[in-house]
Parts: structure tokens; C-alpha cells; sequence
């Protein structure tokens, strides 16, 4: 992708300098010792004690995100770009630059810029404690986009490398920005409310396919307007979503496929509505709750 001399979006904050602190416990210990406390009686005691009174701090203002040192960023802060050093950081406000370009494009007058959060490890967000581990995710409560970077290694892992392949992710997560703003989350919450688990499912993979559709709109703009793809680019992003199929992570997990599980798709699903985004450029094309 031609990103470095794109313009590259303020709407981060940078909160990989800070860390957990309550009670004078680092985070990192009490992530040592889960495991072991998880595996008797009384630990489990000891977990939901120290969950109550964690939420007892939080809500009374004694829970807190604290700067490891004086040059971390506050939460309520954001990152110029001239603050945003390395280059992965660089790429993420390049990516997100572009999205705001184009959905401002799309949805004039209706579109609200989404805040992303880049952080290690854990981050406390209105949907409750983001984790790593998770991998990249949009909280609707709050909406914004949270990113550890070390997700980037996690897509090599997967197969999909490439810069294109991480933008594309980007692009989904602001997708489901755009299904919020467009009121589409909270029908899906409400319906999801009404049916059993795999009705539930099936919703959630609706939702999900939707916003690879929307990543699809965006790369049909970044393309044949913004004119930042080159060859090989559209590979890597059909590459990231076939890695992240649900009967791909199910069979790399040693398990069988089970499609009523599915909360995301299948890696050809996930393919062909990037695909239909993609080629159409037409949000009213990712209708994907009542396609067959």
C-alpha cells in the first residue's frame, strides 16, 4: 500500500505506556497467578473477592489506568501524529485516516469519526476489560477501536501477512463503527435477545460478514479513488479473511467444524462479501442477513 504520505488520522490514543495498578498489585502478577487460583475452590473464592473489590474501587474513583512513566498518555489524551514514532503506530493513523475519508464520503452528515485505542496487553473500555488476546475489537459502548499491535505477529502466524491484510482488519473493526451509527448493532443485540444460541449465532455472523462487506467498500474506495493499492494488496486482504474463518481457527484448534458455532463465518463467507464490497463500492450491496 502507498500509506506513508496519505493523511494520517489524530483520532488515537496511545496507551501502550500505561498499565494496570490497584492496591499495589501489578497486573502482570496477578496474570502469573490465574492459572493457579483458577484450579481450586479457593482460589475461584479468592478471584471473585478480588473482582468485587476491584469493581468496588473502579466505581468509588480508587481504580485507575496510571501512566508506567511521565511521558505515557492519559486516556482522555491523543496522539499527534509526531508523538505516533513507530511505524506500525504511523500505519494504523494512516489506515484510519483513510477511513474517515472515505465513510465521511459515504455517509454525509451521518458519520462520526471513531476514536482507536493502540495498547498492550489490557485496557479498560466501555464494554469492560479488553484483552490481547481477544485480537482487535470495536466496543459500540464507547465506540472506539482497540489494537494491541502484537496482533500484526498473530496474522503472520495465520498466514495472512502483508500491510494490506492488517488494514483490512482495521477497516472491519470500523465497520462495525459504521453498523452502530447506523443503528444496525442494536437490532442485532435486540433480535439476538429473542431466539436461542444458534439463532444468536447466526446473527452474530450476519453482523460480522456485514462488516467485511463494509471493509470491501472502503477498499473499493482506497482503490479506484485514493489510488493507494498495488499489486498484491487485495491478495493479502482476501488472505486475512480466509485466515480468520471460523472453520479455519476450529480446525486449527484440532476440532471439528461445527457451523452452528459459528459467530463470525467461514473463511469462503468472509472471502465473498469482502469481495462483493470490494467490487461494488455499495454499502446497500452487504445485505448479509437475509442472503442466501
Amino acid at each position: 500500500m502507498r500509506w506513508r504520505d496519505t493523511d494520517k488520522s489524530s483520532n488515537i490514543e496511545d496507551r501502550r505506556d500505561q498499565q494496570m495498578a490497584s492496591a499495589g498489585v501489578p497486573s502482570a502478577l496477578l496474570m502469573r497467578l490465574l492459572p493457579f487460583l483458577l484450579r481450586t475452590k479457593i482460589g475461584r473464592i479468592v478471584l471473585l473477592l478480588g473482582g468485587a473489590y476491584l469493581a468496588f474501587q473502579y466505581f468509588t474513583g480508587g481504580y485507575s489506568l496510571e501512566p508506567s512513566n511521565t511521558s505515557g498518555f492519559s486516556q482522555s489524551q491523543s496522539a499527534s501524529n509526531g508523538q505516533l514514532q513507530d511505524e506500525n503506530a504511523q500505519f494504523v493513523a494512516a489506515i484510519l485516516g483513510t477511513t474517515e475519508t472515505v465513510w465521511n464520503q459515504l455517509l454525509k452528515g451521518r458519520y462520526v469519526d471513531p476514536k482507536l485505542v493502540l495498547y498492550r496487553n489490557m485496557t479498560s473500555t466501555g464494554c469492560g476489560m479488553g484483552q490481547a488476546q481477544s485480537g482487535p475489537f470495536y466496543c459500540p459502548a464507547d465506540s472506539k477501536v482497540y489494537i494491541d499491535l502484537s496482533f500484526l505477529e498473530e496474522l503472520k502466524k495465520l498466514g495472512a501477512p502483508g500491510d494490506f491484510a492488517f488494514a483490512y482488519v482495521i477497516a472491519h473493526e470500523v465497520g462495525h463503527h459504521v453498523q452502530n451509527l447506523l443503528g444496525t448493532n442494536a437490532k442485532v443485540r435486540q433480535a439476538q435477545q429473542a431466539t436461542d444460541k444458534v439463532g444468536a449465532n447466526q446473527l452474530s455472523v450476519g453482523l460480522e460478514l456485514q462488516a467485511d462487506c463494509y471493509a470491501g467498500v472502503w477498499g473499493h474506495y482506497v482503490d479506484k479513488q485514493l489510488n493507494l493499492l498495488e499489486a498484491g494488496d487485495v491478495d493479502e486482504g482476501i488472505a486475512a479473511a480466509s485466515a480468520v474463518g471460523d472453520d479455519r481457527l476450529q480446525k486449527m484448534a484440532g476440532r471439528a467444524v461445527q457451523p452452528e458455532a459459528f459467530t463470525h463465518g467461514s473463511s469462503a463467507q468472509r472471502i465473498k462479501w469482502f469481495k462483493v464490497g470490494f467490487a461494488s463500492g455499495d454499502i446497500a450491496s452487504c445485505n448479509t442477513f437475509t442472503a442466501k
